[in-house]
């Protein structure tokens, strides 16, 4: 479904991505996993074509995107939930979600998308009416997560959903990660709580430096001596 093929990135004259290859098929979950730094974010920009790709290419169902604009690839369905949630603080929480039904399609099923992310996190549905900067900081990240679904994505990307959040508040996104792939949305996620990101992944990637380390399926990764010391200090 996506395929990124050897790309490089640079932020002026500083290269941070090195010919990294990933690919993510229908209906999977991938993480992308490592620490501060080390380019995970600056991967799904580039995916979201929010900065440009200097070499390689990236493809989605076999057309290549890395030259369309951001607005062009949410078309396709590649939607991005950011790092820091990206909420508008001063409308309220249904404003919020109706923000991300701006195409035409999405619009046109507005009513359903909405039912679907209050079915999936009922506290929005309680809050609605309230301002979404008065949110605890678990209801925002639901909130962004329930936006990013009112645009139908067919390819969903998180950027650190788990940030910040209290044990409970984690596990409830974490289920609503597995319920919206199970609804047959593919997912790259980009996550540091390790051993929740790989315990829900099919496969995933680890990002050091710039560079792809391991692959492998996300349960495997999880007993591999170089994460369990370099990630969880075991």
């Amino acid at each position: 479904m996506l395929k990124i093929n050897s790309i490089s990135i640079w932020y002026g004259d500083v290269q941070v991505i090195f010919d990294v290859s990933i690919k993510v098929e229908t209906q999977e979950i991938v993480s992308v996993i490592g620490a501060n730094g080390v380019g995970k974010s600056t991967l799904l920009r580039a995916i979201s074509g929010l900065i440009p790709v200097r070499a390689g290419t990236i493809e989605f169902e076999g057309k290549i995107i890395n030259s369309l604009r951001a607005y062009e690839i949410v078309k396709l369905g590649i939607i991005q939930v950011p790092e820091g949630r990206g909420i508008f603080p001063s409308l309220t929480v249904l404003e919020n979600l109706e923000m991300g039904s701006y195409t035409s399609i999405a619009k046109r099923r507005r009513k359903e998308s909405t039912d679907k992310v209050f079915n999936l996190f009922p506290i929005l549905q309680e809050r609605k009416r309230q301002l979404a900067g008065t949110l605890s900081g678990g209801e925002q990240q639901m909130l962004a997560i329930g936006r990013g679904l009112m645009s139908l994505p067919r390819m969903l990307l998180l950027d650190e959903p788990s940030m910040g959040l209290s044990p409970i508040l984690l596990n409830i996104i974490m289920e609503a990660i597995i319920q919206v792939n199970h609804e047959r949305t593919a997912i790259l996620l980009v996550e540091q709580n390790v051993f929740r990101s790989l315990s829900i992944s099919h496969r995933a990637y680890t990002l050091e430096n710039g560079f792809i380390g391991l692959e492998g399926e996300g349960k495997n990764l999880l007993n591999n001596p170089h994460i369990l010391k370099a990630y969880m200090g075991i």
